[in-house]
């Protein structure tokens, strides 16, 4: 539970936690030949390391461990230091890589580590639900570790990275997308780590600096939410949801008023999405906030929160253990307890069908 300034006391779903092996060795250890011996980029994104370190202090394993890699370490800090009372782990892996067969094993490594290491065994087991990951590139690959995993109660989504080669909401994806909905599972989109051959963070290329990247590459959902609603991926897949979880909703609002204007016009050329684009969004696409997102504890944060139906899209995540990590998880005094409340835990349980009560009494928070 998490205890707020003016006193009171509230549930905290954590909804983006990043996990990691303990090593390029623990990692390889989990391979399979041939993948084992082949050549794989480090978990570090080098192109774009964070200036002061990518990860917060103290994150580390006790015997010097990859930060966000001891389950016993992470559920200390964040079950008993910052009042978490669910995690949702995502596992970070290498990037997008020239071979779809060697990426679906790769993921599949995570995803065995995930469920072995913090899912089924720990302290803290009951406490964490799970992402698996999975290669949009391998279609065939990423259906088969769905349905392998999706009879697991504690898998609650699935993790695909922001840099696609291909807009998420061509063809070519759709039986992904049908898999997904029939497993019942949100779809993640998450940056991911390690330097693959995704395009450049931008249309026009290679910035220079961390800061141009951390701060443009999030907005990169825009083209892919674009495309899915033109597409009609929401009307083909009713009960597809779909999970932004690099955050970016500040630029939700203007860009869907600049579909919504320019859609008005031309829903001719689009019969198979014959609804308003911003008529998509509510039940289908959600957003995980964290430190960089929204625009602070300003007066208008409450009024901010409700344009465009922001208010029950967001859910909170942390980015554990990435350097953005605040000591004290901060909410705008303006939002309205209704807003906290959605922002902090309803949103998450309602998405991820957590019964929030029942795991704060079996963990003995209250």
């Amino acid at each position: 539970m998490l205890d707020l300034p003016d006193g009171t006391r509230i549930p905290l779903i954590d909804a983006s936690v990043h996990i990691f092996f303990r090593s390029n060795r623990d990692f390889r250890s989990a391979l399979r030949e041939p993948y084992r011996s082949r050549g794989i980029p480090d978990v570090e994104m080098d192109w774009y390391g964070a200036p002061g370190g990518e990860y917060a202090p103290g994150t580390e394993g006790p015997n010097g461990e990859y930060p966000g890699s001891e389950p016993d370490v992470v559920g200390e800090h964040l079950f008993l230091e910052r009042g978490v009372d669910v995690a949702v782990l995502h596992p970070m892996t290498r990037g997008v890589l020239p071979d779809r067969h060697l990426t679906s094993a790769i993921l599949a490594a995570h995803n065995e580590m995930m469920v072995s290491r913090w899912l089924e065994s720990g302290r803290y087991a009951e406490r964490f639900r799970g992402t698996i990951r999975v290669c949009p590139d391998d279609i065939s690959g990423a259906i088969r570790e769905i349905r392998r995993w999706q009879g697991n109660p504690q898998i609650v989504q699935i993790g695909i990275p922001l840099q696609s080669r291909e807009l998420y909401g061509k063809p070519q994806f759709w039986p992904l997308w049908e898999a997904a909905e029939e497993a019942g599972l949100p779809v993640a989109v998450h940056i991911e780590t390690g330097s693959g051959v995704e395009n450049p963070p931008t249309p026009s290329g290679h910035p220079r600096t961390y800061e141009q990247y951390a701060s443009f590459m999030a907005l990169n959902y825009i083209y892919h939410l674009m495309n899915m609603i033109a597409e009609g991926v929401f009307e083909r897949f009713p009960r597809l949801r779909w999970v932004w979880a690099d955050g970016a909703a500040d630029m939700l609002t203007p860009f869907m008023w600049r579909m919504d204007t320019f859609g008005r016009p031309h829903l001719e050329q689009t019969p198979w999405a014959p609804q308003m684009p911003s008529a998509y969004l509510p039940e289908h696409v959600y957003f995980v906030q964290g430190a960089m997102d929204g625009p602070g504890d300003v007066e208008y944060a409450g009024e901010w929160f409700g344009f465009t139906g922001k208010e029950n899209m967001v859910m909170f995540g942390s980015s554990y253990p990435h350097w953005q990590l605040d000591e004290t998880v901060k909410v705008p005094s303006a939002l309205s307890g209704e807003q906290r409340e959605k922002l902090l835990w309803r949103n998450a349980a309602g998405l991820y069908g957590i019964d929030i009560d029942t795991t704060i009494t079996t963990a003995g928070v209250r």
